[in-house]
């Protein structure tokens, strides 16, 4: 179920199971999302976390438990940055063109873009370093250019909440640097919440404020201080079940939400 109406985070979960094609991708997910928080989401392919951007967006409903977006979201708008596609990266629209068109839903009329907008696309531009770029196309564009460019679009659509999803996958270590770079300035110079999925578990440790691990069987929701605490008490409880042969050794808990206890 998703509600809209709270006061406080900008997105609550609680006992959420997400489903996709009719296939259960992950049971149990509990976490908040604060306005300005910085939230990364962990865990192997196939845990759900794609999944649960796409419920956030509307894109796929809930199959259990409850999910509540804040009327402010709603109202500002969801900044989505996807995996990208080869139909995206072929796209024969200027960059210009693509940033403008994360303004579609406030400011945008058509083709004919208000000067509100045209400053909105430019600053985003400016701030993410690819105002030069502007009359290329996407095509001609590196990755890690790509990457910026489609983050000033999602800049332009809401200045409330990011949703990233693998958004250096591809890149090379130089573009994900700059990428990391762009999003934590978003975050902390503009008090935009972003809300990132990312393979990386080291990234999400050094970026984020928070961290949701929807790792199978040793899932987690709290701060980066304790998920690090989490994962030295599941490796001291695996090295046990190894040592007792797997027997008569405590197993790690199913899901931990790093507030509330075990949910």
């Amino acid at each position: 179920m998703i509600r809209e109406g709270i006061a406080l985070n900008l997105i609550e979960s609680h006992d959420l199971t997400l489903a996709y094609e009719g296939v259960i991708a992950a049971e149990h997910v509990t976490f908040t999302l604060a306005p300005g928080d910085y939230l990364c989401v962990v865990g192997e392919n196939g845990s759900g976390k794609s999944t649960l951007l796409k419920a956030i967006t509307g894109e796929v409903k809930p199959a259990g438990g409850l999910l509540s977006i804040a009327p402010e979201v709603k109202k500002n708008g969801i900044g989505y940055l996807p995996q990208i596609s080869k139909i995206q990266r072929d796209f024969p629209a200027s960059v210009r063109e693509v940033v403008l068109s994360g303004c579609v839903r406030g400011d945008g009329r058509g083709f004919l873009w208000t000067r509100a907008a045209q400053k909105r696309a430019a600053d985003a531009m400016d701030m993410l370093g690819v105002a030069d770029l502007a009359q290329k196309t996407l095509g001609d564009l590196s990755g890690g250019q790509r990457q910026r460019v489609l983050l000033a679009r999602a800049m332009c659509a809401s200045d409330t909440l990011l949703l990233l999803d693998e958004p250096v996958t591809g890149l090379d270590p130089e573009a994900v640097h700059g990428m990391y770079e762009a999003i934590r300035r978003i975050n902390r110079e503009r008090g935009c919440a972003v809300m990132m999925v990312s393979h990386d578990v080291s990234c999400a440790l050094r970026e984020a404020e928070h961290v949701l691990s929807l790792c199978r069987g040793h899932a987690f929701y709290g701060t980066v201080e304790g998920y690090r605490r989490h994962e030295k008490l599941d490796d001291e409880a695996d090295d046990a079940r190894h040592r007792h042969g797997g027997e008569h050794a405590p197993a790690a808990p199913h899901y931990v939400a790093e507030k509330g206890g075990l949910v």
